[in-house]
């Protein structure tokens, strides 16, 4: 009888706080005539209540971020080295020193208007500073709090062992990727390389998986797509566009983990962090038997709310002041160049042939569309929205949600993450996914116009 209590017990704790996950982060429900998801409700809360004072609470955490990490180079605290979580968020290599310091010059110079206006006019810092950071501030905070329903509770081990056979065989990926995807795809891209990272750290993805799964299944979110079709004017054609974003993305996620530079990424773990969980399933276990058993054992292991809320604050402080600095410095030298120069215009010029020979109508305007999407996800519907044609605004919108690696949000988080892609990856991933997903696209919309 004490046996089946303490099995009830263990069952309850695995269930209960993964059922609140899977709530917060993965069901989709209505709210003021939009579908998203809790947390993003709670999100949007948060920043409706903080909206003034956000760009000044972001200055002030890249600024400390930037802070403590000189402190950390220079005169090494003892309080910063005895902890081994402080040591890790600020101990970090030169590049970051640098990158970080930018990150906070910039976002001080973008709140007080200071210096040359092209860096804090509204379409470079201020974009950032005043539009995106904010959305950061509040995801971050709510999907960090909350991340442990997901990763400490047993659902990942359970979907582990269900989703290895599909997952394996198709993505070279462990079955528990499945979450970074959905989470991604039905809440935002932020939290999939929130949840990556983590993991990641933890032991539980090689750095060639965590590399694949951040640059691949970060997807663009449902909400954020429709936003995308409609400044194009055609959302009325939302769902042969979304069909064909997920048609494009499968393509790029069967084809990308198996070249370079991803397919040359060793499957070694984090500072050589021991593998964290086998796929193997016994011999005379169903795969959902072990999945569940293994989920339980790691319900288990949990001590409570102190240690919920340790784990969570630790994930906030991670983004707030690991992240926010890079997608600071990386996402204004970005959007600096894509407002001020002709080098997207100048980019985009070997795609014109391409885009001829594929029938595209208005194929110059289009090329320019091709290639700032690097800097911005938005900026290719900004420029597109004046293309005439409607096949032609249908085929920016969908290249765009299916690149993925936007320097001032996905592509900074993955460069201020512990993943290991460094900038010349991404760009080299991101023309790729361009060429992989544009042929699908235009075949596409040829079948729709």
């Amino acid at each position: 009888m004490m046996n089946e209590r303490l099995e009830v017990k263990n069952f309850t704790k695995f269930l209960l706080p993964s059922l609140l996950g899977i709530l917060l982060f993965m069901i989709p429900i209505s709210y003021q005539g939009e579908i998203t998801i809790p947390i993003a409700i709670l999100s949007g809360i948060l920043q409706d209540l903080l909206q003034r004072y956000l760009p000044g609470i972001m200055t002030l955490l890249i600024t400390l971020s930037a802070a403590g990490t000189l402190l950390a180079k220079i005169s090494k605290p003892a309080f910063l080295q005895q902890s081994p979580f402080l040591t890790t968020l600020f101990d970090v290599t030169k590049g970051w020193v640098l990158a970080r310091t930018l990150g906070a010059v910039f976002a001080v110079m973008v709140l007080f208007e200071l210096g040359p206006e092209f860096i804090w006019s509204e379409g470079t810092g201020g974009l950032l500073l005043f539009d995106l950071l904010p959305i950061l501030f509040s995801v971050f905070f709510f999907a960090g709090l909350f991340l442990p329903l997901l990763l400490n509770y047993g659902l990942l081990e359970l979907f582990g062992a269900l989703l290895t056979k599909v997952m394996r065989p198709l993505f070279k990926l462990p079955g528990r990727s499945s979450i970074d995807c959905l989470a991604s795809w039905l809440g935002d891209g932020t939290i999939g390389v929130l949840l990556t990272n983590r993991q990641y750290q933890e032991g539980y993805y090689t750095k060639r998986e965590a590399a694949v799964i951040g640059t691949t299944f970060s997807v663009v979110s449902i909400t954020f797509s429709l936003v995308i079709i409609s400044h194009v004017g055609l959302g009325q054609y939302f769902l042969p566009f979304y069909l064909t974003v997920g048609l494009a993305g499968l393509a790029a996620a069967l084809i990308c983990p198996r070249i370079p530079p991803l397919s040359r990424k060793p499957d070694t773990y984090y500072k050589n962090a021991p593998k964290q969980n086998t796929e193997l399933i016994p011999e005379g276990s169903t795969p959902f038997q072990w999945g569940l058993s293994q989920a339980v054992a790691k319900a288990k292991k949990n001590k409570g709310l102190k240690e919920f809320f340790s784990d969570g604050g630790k994930n906030i402080l991670d983004m707030w002041l690991g992240v926010a600095p890079i997608v600071m410095a990386f996402g204004t030298v970005a959007l600096i160049i894509a407002e001020y120069t002709p080098l997207f215009k100048w980019l985009g010029l070997p795609f014109i042939p391409l885009l001829q020979l594929m029938q595209v109508p208005e194929a110059v305007e289009a090329s320019q569309t091709l290639i700032v999407g690097f800097a911005d996800m938005f900026l290719p519907a900004v420029i597109g929205s004046g293309i005439e044609s409607e096949m032609t605004r249908f085929i920016v919108a969908t290249v765009s949600v299916t690149q993925l690696i936007y320097m001032s949000e996905v592509g900074g988080l993955l460069l201020g993450s512990k993943i290991p892609v460094s900038l010349k990856d991404l760009i080299i991933i991101f023309l790729e996914r361009t060429l992989i997903t544009l042929p699908i696209i235009v075949l596409a919309a040829h079948i729709v116009f």
